[in-house]
């Protein structure tokens, strides 16, 4: 059984037990959140229906909160003597999938 999750506008693929880096998402390490679920695949069973995914529940644990790799970004036009450079480092959180329950 997986589940097709939404948060932070991007989708992951989760089973029970996997982690995935998602966007910040507050809390501290060991509170427990739920994710909304797009898509649920039971065997054969694949739900996509608005009703039936509201009674779907996909909990998780934060694990911990972390950074993302540096991103290096020049800006340069050429002729004018103009570059600028900056970096940027991504928010994220680390989330263990607990459970998918379907009521």
């Amino acid at each position: 059984m997986y589940a097709i999750v939404k948060t932070g506008g991007k989708q992951y693929k989760v089973a029970v037990g996997d982690v995935v880096e998602v966007e910040k998402l507050e809390g501290a390490p060991g509170t427990e959140l739920s994710l909304a679920a797009v898509l649920v695949v039971d065997g054969t069973d694949v739900t996509t229906d608005a009703d039936a995914l509201a009674k779907v529940s996909v909990t998780g644990k934060v694990v911990e909160q972390t950074k993302g790799p540096k991103i290096r970004i020049h800006k340069f036009k050429n002729k004018t003597g103009y570059h600028k450079r900056q970096g940027h480092r991504q928010k994220l959180t680390r989330v263990e999938v607990t459970g998918i329950k379907v009521k």
